[in-house]
């Protein structure tokens, strides 16, 4: 890495940061992909209308009428860990991200969790975006050939695993070809999701105010305020919901290393995609609850319904538009399945080329410029975990998204941690520096971190999530707790192997270097 990265401080003085010597070059494509570009493909990871419709009911449950105050309050945290990404990016501008960021302020057995943290919590989305494009691939065919024995195909273990892989190999393909490709498929994708989902709000809207349900309401300004929620669990319940529904919006960042316009795109990127998403959600969630409340019968959102557009499509857009909301879903889980490899084959590769993770994962394809090896086997992971979760058991499957909650809450809040101690010795420059690379970054990462806790002591619960249980303890708690020590265990293995990471040899644990502008 040869740029400087100025630092203006509002033209009090003129100091840039000094590069870190040990951050080296993947061999990614260079200025592969734009700010516009950058945003669609973040949006994508997020996959806002397949995050919506698994996760309207469940929080619904959780909160009622507060729908729009909990997607507003999970909006916060994020933006929050935003500022850290976004300025941890200028200085370190790395593929690797959270791990790289959290190896320089804390150390590598830290760094290299971190890692860990990132890479199973997309392999568990991966695979549930998989199952989820299988499903309403089978309930649009259905629709559309007007049979309910072709949409019952999805609930065939035979038929629906197989369906599942296809989808994980294709997109494992369109990721391996390179950043150009991947863009081309999500501009299309994206578009048609986000206009569907307006189309969707508006009809909503308009019939819940015309009165045509009996389960409409009128619009309230309380729906937006959380302490209208009546207990503590209750609102930390729905907050980890909100945090699984917000995640995706690094994957900006970790194109750092192919975007065009200068190590500021990225972070502009991830803020974009953050603003465009919480007002997707808040409008999403107020036309729902306008059209169908949140009783238990009707088109009310408080059922055990896993799939709340499936539900509401036909009688807020009529049988022919409704179609579109099911096609809409479907591009928005296939669309998302083939950006999320993006975080996790990057994440890898920039942990091999620090020697944290095995040579192979540290290639790149030399005419795709893509991590190729790194790819690969995240689709082969996430094809075996699919399908070994879903013959184990539909409820286990439903636990590791609750799981997913604790390794997002854990990563997030590490990484924003890493900007309070990387930038320490800046912090008091300037208010600016203390506010958005310090208590900012402290602020979000504290209440990721009380997530965390409070998620871990409810799990242990069998009661939560799907109800089972491994010797009498909540298996989301089994699940959250035995994937990070697996990880612990895979780190010591590798450090026996690699000790040259773990010596801090290959990526030194530092803080940033303020010099003065040459001339």
């Amino acid at each position: 890495m040869t740029n400087q990265h100025t630092h203006d401080h509002h033209g009090s003085d003129h100091l840039h940061y000094r590069d870190e010597p040990d951050i080296r070059d993947k061999g990614l494509s260079h200025n592969a992909i734009g700010l516009v570009g950058s945003v669609v493909v973040a949006i994508s990871t997020v996959a806002p209308v397949y995050t919506l419709t698994g996760a309207l009911g469940p929080t619904v449950r959780e909160v009622g009428l507060h729908l729009p105050a909990v997607f507003l309050i999970g909006f916060i945290p994020m933006l929050l860990v935003a500022f850290a990404y976004r300025e941890l990016n200028k200085v370190v501008p790395d593929a690797g991200t959270s791990f790289t960021w959290t190896v320089k302020a804390f150390g590598p057995r830290v760094g290299w969790m971190t890692g860990w943290g990132l890479v199973m919590a997309t392999i568990i989305v991966l695979s549930n975006l998989a199952g989820i494009g299988t499903s309403f691939f089978y309930l649009t065919l259905g629709k559309l050939a007007g049979s309910d024995w072709v949409a019952s195909w999805d609930h065939n273990k035979a038929i629906h695993i197989p369906t599942t892989m296809v989808f994980i190999a294709a997109a494992t393909a369109i990721s391996y070809r390179g950043m150009t490709v991947t863009k081309r498929v999500q501009y299309f994708l994206v578009i048609l999701q986000l206009s569907v989902l307006a189309l969707f709000i508006v009809m909503a809207v308009t019939k819940a105010q015309a009165g045509d349900f009996d389960t409409s309401l009128s619009f309230s300004a309380g729906w937006l305020n959380p302490f209208g929620i009546d207990n503590f669990a209750a609102l930390t319940a729905g907050l980890s919901l909100s945090i699984f529904m917000y995640w995706g919006w690094d994957t900006a960042l970790t194109m750092n290393e192919e975007t065009a316009g200068g190590r500021n795109v990225p972070g502009r990127a991830a803020m974009l995609t953050l603003l465009v998403v919480v007002t997707a959600y808040l409008l999403t969630g107020i036309a729902t609850l306008m059209v169908a409340g949140v009783g238990d019968t009707g088109l009310g959102l408080n059922t055990d319904n896993e799939n709340i557009f499936a539900k509401l499509a036909d009688p807020v857009m009529g049988s022919g538009l409704g179609t579109m909301l099911y096609v809409a879903v479907l591009a928005s889980s296939v669309a998302s399945l083939q950006t999320t490899f993006i975080p996790v084959a990057r994440t890898a590769l920039a942990m091999a080329t620090y020697e944290a993770l095995p040579p192979a994962f540290a290639r790149v394809h030399p005419k795709y410029r893509t991590p190729g090896y790194a790819t690969i086997v995240a689709g082969v992971v996430t094809g075996v975990f699919y399908t070994v979760m879903t013959l184990v058991s539909t409820s286990v499957l439903q636990d590791t998204i609750a799981a997913l909650g604790l390794m997002i809450c854990f990563y997030y809040a590490l990484t924003a941690f890493s900007s309070v101690r990387y930038f320490r010795h800046d912090l008091l420059r300037d208010p600016r520096d203390f506010l958005i690379k310090g208590l900012m970054p402290l602020a979000g990462g504290l209440m990721l971190g009380a997530i965390f806790v409070k998620t871990l002591v409810d799990a242990w619960s069998p009661g939560y999530g799907s109800g089972s249980s491994v010797l009498g303890v909540g298996s989301v708690f089994v699940i959250g707790v035995g994937v990070l020590v697996i990880g612990v265990v895979v780190m010591e293995v590798i450090r026996g192997r690699n000790p040259r990471f773990f010596r801090g040899e290959v990526l030194k644990v530092d803080t940033p270097v303020l010099v003065p502008d040459e001339g």
